[in-house]
């Protein structure tokens, strides 16, 4: 018991894993790198997990290659054009501008890096959380008791 007395004791820090924002946070950056990967090798394919069911019934689990498409783009005068992607929609940075200029192929990893910090100093955080507030209530939810604010303009106000 002597020992423990030696020990300063303090309480642990939350690790975040229940904040959806640095969830978000951190799949974000998960594809970023991964689009920086492609850059250097344009065949790259990603493993993707599924189930699929035996002939006997059972279900396993199955790895299967993906193939990863890029989120830049060359313009006709050899400029390449990137976007930042969060599920099927471009991110748009500023109003109907959701492309960064980023000039040769050759800074393209630079780029991608300084969105990478951006990402991880809670820059974009408020595109990260757009999408939840747009999000329609599903039986589901009002089940589980979730509720959501009416939007300004909706029917519940007459």
């Amino acid at each position: 018991m002597s020992q423990l007395k030696s020990l300063t004791f303090c309480v642990v820090p939350a690790d975040g894993s229940g904040n959806p924002v640095i969830q978000k946070r951190l799949k974000l950056i998960e594809r970023l790198e991964t689009q920086r990967r492609l850059a250097v090798d344009p065949s790259l394919t990603v493993a993707a997990k599924r189930t699929v069911r035996n002939p006997d019934g059972t279900r396993t689990v199955a790895e299967r290659q993906k193939r990863v498409r890029p989120w830049w783009r060359t313009e006709e005068r050899g400029a390449v054009v990137m976007t930042v992607r969060l599920g099927l929609k471009a991110l748009e940075f500023e109003k109907g501008k959701s492309g960064v200029a980023v000039g040769s192929m050759d800074r393209l990893d630079g780029v991608i890096g300084t969105i990478i910090e951006a990402v991880r100093a809670g820059e974009l955080d408020h595109h990260l959380m757009k999408g939840n507030d747009e999000r329609p209530l599903t039986p589901l939810d009002a089940r589980r008791g979730r509720l959501r604010v009416p939007v300004v303009g909706s029917l519940s106000e007459g």
